[in-house]
């Protein structure tokens, strides 16, 4: 009796399966992608001018115990283009 319930249930499972692969298997393709009911809005990106660094170099006389020496100094900073 209960193999008989089992089996019985067995053939559901399958037949409920085969009935949903069939029905996925025989959907438009049209009906998985809508198109949009708006017309989306255009994107503009305006690059912005490139940028780059602009630097001065000098030596300047620095005094230390050992005496005069000359060290090099380097000032940058950004400048739009």
């Amino acid at each position: 009796m209960l193999q008989v319930i089992m089996l019985r249930m067995k053939l559901v499972l399958i037949a409920g399966l085969v009935v949903l692969f069939a029905a996925s298997a025989f959907a438009p393709a049209s009906a998985q992608t809508a198109p949009p009911r708006y017309p989306r809005p255009r994107i503009v990106i305006t690059p912005r001018p490139p940028l780059y660094r602009r630097c001065v170099e000098r030596l300047d006389l620095q005094y230390r115990p050992s005496g005069p020496v000359l060290y090099p100094l380097t000032y940058c900073w950004w400048v739009g283009g």
